[in-house]
């Protein structure tokens, strides 16, 4: 059994901490996308998703009607990589956060300086890494 700092879900995440924020997830493996929507949900943000294969991410950054602040990418998704995903967020302005397992090497070169959580994931860390994101809060990292 995992470490309960550093696997899903990890301790209890700051109610309100993501309060009223649209957060998108793409996410393949559906266990962990189910998890990452509740804990999310318990943080007070509003989940788009999962979603779990490249097309329907596509899809859905298409519809007009998809609103989201910020979003959560899995780099695998059933052997297709989110870096379209990424970049299609990145010429929107919509910061987001990598989730893996690969190490940071196995990471594509362009995409390296972008923040990355390493699965297993920890439920406070992802929460705090979002919150911290948010496109008001005064703790969002510059770059």
């Amino acid at each position: 059994m995992a470490d309960t700092e550093t696997s899903l879900p990890a301790g209890t995440p700051p109610s309100g901490a993501l309060g009223g924020c649209h957060v998108l997830v793409v996410e393949d493996d559906f266990l962990i996308g189910d998890a990452l929507a509740d804990l999310l949900a318990d943080a007070g943000a509003i989940v788009l998703g999962p979603v779990g294969r490249l097309s329907e991410a596509r899809a859905l950054l298409q519809r007009e009607d998809a609103r989201f602040e910020m979003a959560v990418l899995d780099i695998d998704l059933h052997g297709e990589s989110s870096y379209a995903i990424a970049d299609l967020l990145l010429a929107r302005g919509v910061p987001f956060l990598f989730t893996t397992g690969y190490s940071h090497d196995a990471v594509d070169a362009d995409y390296r300086d972008h923040p990355r959580l390493q699965k297993p994931l920890s439920g406070r860390i992802l929460v705090a890494a979002l919150a911290r994101m948010r496109p008001e809060s005064d703790e969002r990292p510059a770059g």
